[in-house]
């Protein structure tokens, strides 16, 4: 006889729910799982970077990763584990700290002076959100609160854990978010190749034998600059910071020199993280990003057709957005863009990286937005639900 869990009050837990207790009580399949997304990564990265997709060919194939790896289990054991959050928060946090690094020596007066342009655009950009949410829950049929998770420019995993909170349609919501992506981290690159040419694009794959550093000096300042982020990361967290784990890698990225240099040590310090950091982190986002498209299950086409129309809409946005940021201030076309497209904060900000294009400044833009999406979230998820009720 199978024991059945009991909960106070004598009520019995489902087997469906026992089944995710299990699942969550066995975390060493997920990190398999992970291991083996990451080894099918690289071939895909590789192969793609035969198609001078730059440096940001490692997303792509993390995202291919994931998705088959996930369809894969499906089929075999006619079972989906749930996307690793803990793996894109990881990834979030490599990527921060890459940032943080490439930007410590660059000009971030300019960045701090256009808070201004940067909260105007954020603004604009929510309140499109707003409409766009709007349209999409009536096209589709359904309520408010789902529509705004779905549409609205915030991160993949975190509008699908709100959306689980409040008993949303989770698999809709992870939808919608996973196209509008994917599709951005995949048409930015695009279209900045086909208007700026292939010179701006950084190789997939470093020059042999500068992946990671072996020199035990170098070894030795990799672990600290590590534990720099991590601690960086969980102060974040911490003090309730919106996404802490990007946020407080960048900000250790950047102090991170120069806390050193304080130290009474011989010389002057001035270390880079090695790409194999970048690589990780940006295989790991990728992953994750593949994981939601493997999560979901069969939807029916008119869903897939209006999940395609919000994402069409919310591009036309980020291009009207492009337009303002261009009137507004004396940055160039791609910059605006990279500043005002609706993707994945982190993705943008890699793309950016990829290209060597103005990083200080769409890091501080995609920042502000994150933390304007982030804390304005209890407000309108209070409205939304006063108008579904």
């Amino acid at each position: 006889m199978n024991p059945t869990l009991t909960v106070p009050g004598n009520q019995p837990i489902s087997s469906e729910t026992q089944n995710v207790l299990t699942k969550e009580q066995i975390p060493g399949k997920q990190l398999i799982i992970l291991i083996l997304e990451m080894l099918l990564a690289l071939p895909f990265s590789i192969l793609l970077a035969k198609f001078h997709i730059g440096g940001v060919a490692w997303i792509f194939g993390g995202i291919i990763s994931g998705a088959i790896l996930l369809q894969t289990y499906r089929i075999i054991y006619n079972n989906t584990p749930k996307p690793n959050r803990a793996a894109r928060k990881t990834g979030m946090a490599l990527v921060g700290l890459n940032v943080g690094f490439s930007i410590s020596h660059g000009h971030l007066t300019n960045a701090v002076s256009s808070f201004p342009v940067f909260a105007f655009l954020t603004f604009f950009l929510l309140l499109c959100g707003t409409f766009i949410g709007y349209i999409y829950s009536r096209l589709s049929k359904t309520n408010l609160l789902t529509a705004l998770l779905a549409t609205v420019p915030g991160g993949v995993g975190m509008m699908s854990a709100i959306a689980a909170d409040y008993n949303r349609n989770v698999p809709l919501v992870a939808m919608v978010q996973a196209i509008r992506v994917t599709t951005v981290v995949f048409l930015i690159p695009l279209i900045a190749r086909m208007l700026s040419g292939n010179q701006i694009y950084s190789p997939t794959l470093p020059v042999s034998g500068t992946l990671l550093n072996l020199e035990p000096t170098q070894l030795g300042l990799l672990l600290i600059s590590l534990l720099f982020g991590i601690l960086g990361v969980y102060i974040a967290v911490f003090c309730k910071i919106p996404a802490g784990e990007f946020f407080g890698a960048i900000v250790a990225g950047i102090a991170f020199n120069p806390t050193l240099n304080l130290l009474p040590l011989a010389g002057h310090i001035d270390y880079a993280l090695p790409p194999l950091v970048n690589i990780i982190g940006q295989m790991l986002l990728g992953i994750t990003i593949g994981e939601y498209w493997g999560d979901k299950p069969t939807l029916g086409k008119k869903s897939i057709a209006y999940a395609f129309v919000s994402v069409a809409m919310t591009l036309l946005t980020g291009v009207a957005a492009t337009v303002l940021a261009m009137q507004l201030t004396s940055w160039d076309w791609l910059t605006c863009l990279l500043v005002t497209a609706p993707g994945g904060s982190a993705e943008m900000i890699l793309v950016a990286l990829a290209l060597h294009h103005n990083v200080e400044i769409v890091t501080a833009g995609h920042l502000v937005r994150l933390i304007a999406i982030n804390s304005s979230l209890p407000l309108w998820l209070y409205l939304f639900q006063r108008l579904d009720s």
